[in-house]
């Protein structure tokens, strides 16, 4: 997919919000040898993810800005002059919206008003990528999901993220910022935070098994969920930057094939030489989050982006399981 878009970034001014980040980080070390001019801008705020180890190799290449994005005077110098933006600062834990609403409130809606409002009044030119989440569906009436299924989200993450991506949307309409979003599903892979298990299931079940551990699965493991691995989410991000038709329209992405989660915790078990999984039940406060089966509809990425997976699962869990054995110790 590379020669969709690599004239179109080479000599382009790039800013990534939380590009410290497992996204963000990801998407630097494929724009760089396009030839863009990448800028991060992290909070470095402990638990949500950005690392200075994910940039290992690029550090001398790219400018970081430690800042919060949720700073508005800081926002507005550092959105000037830029030619793209991929928005993936945020918060994405399930469980913190419910037990801290007024951060997620901060981060994921209001943050979201300050960029912007920054891009309004300093760069109205500007191409913004937002990362949505299918968290905004809420629990499927019908699959797969495509992009006018109801949005009914269970948790307070899933309706500060929906406000965000509205708001994106809103300025394109009115303002005629050029704007995107990718509404992600269990992105998994290399550069995932692994403090926690708040962020990413998938990778916290690597963890676990690296360390010998019994994975716990939470009823019978037959919920099906879809999963990307992180080089594919960056190819779609690539791809909505640089295609005219995206702009002010949302894109789901998902996987080459939905997978039950006991299947996917087997084969992370398999690979990382620990096969132990042990069913367990749902702790209180998680049984009200459990959103049931979600199976993406991503036609019109595949139509008007040109996108679609290339990754299969099992080789994008070989590669996270091989990362993370290698570099445990920037991780752990």
């Amino acid at each position: 997919m590379s020669e969709q878009y690599a004239d179109f970034y080479c000599g382009k001014d790039v800013l990534i919000t939380g590009g410290l980040g497992f996204i963000g980080s990801t998407l630097a070390h494929v724009l760089l040898p396009l030839g863009a001019k990448v800028t991060l801008v992290d909070s470095l705020i402990p638990q949500y993810g950005g690392n200075p180890a994910n940039i290992a190799g690029i550090e001398d290449q790219v400018l970081v800005n430690i800042a919060d994005v949720r700073d508005q005077y800081g926002m507005n110098h550092l959105v000037k002059g830029r030619d793209v933006i991929f928005n993936l600062a945020g918060t994405l834990s399930h469980i913190d919206s419910m037990l801290d609403p007024y951060t997620d409130l901060e981060i994921n809606c209001r943050a979201q008003l300050s960029i912007l409002e920054a891009c309004r009044h300093n760069n109205p030119e500007v191409v913004i990528l937002f990362a949505g989440t299918r968290g905004q569906y809420g629990r499927a009436c019908r699959l797969p999901v495509d992009e006018s299924h109801p949005m009914d989200p269970i948790d307070v993450n899933g309706v500060n993220n929906m406000a965000g991506e509205a708001y994106h949307l809103l300025y394109h309409r009115y303002y005629g910022i050029r704007a995107v979003s990718l509404r992600l599903t269990n992105t998994y892979g290399p550069r995932h935070q692994m403090h926690h298990s708040r962020q990413g299931i998938i990778n916290w079940f690597v963890r676990l098994a690296l360390e010998g551990k019994p994975i716990p699965m939470f009823g019978d493991g037959s919920q099906v969920r879809d999963a990307n691995f992180v080089d594919d989410v960056v190819q779609a991000f690539l791809l909505a930057g640089c295609t005219d038709q995206a702009y002010g329209k949302v894109f789901n992405l998902g996987g080459l094939g939905p997978c039950p989660l006991m299947r996917i915790a087997e084969l992370i078990a398999q690979l990382a030489g620990s096969p132990v999984v042990e069913p367990t039940d749902y702790p209180g406060e998680r049984r009200g989050l459990e959103i049931g089966d979600y199976r993406a509809d991503w036609s019109r990425a595949a139509q008007i982006l040109g996108w679609q997976p290339t990754v299969e699962l099992r080789d994008g869990l070989e590669r996270t399981v091989e990362y993370y054995r290698t570099h445990r110790d920037l991780y752990w």
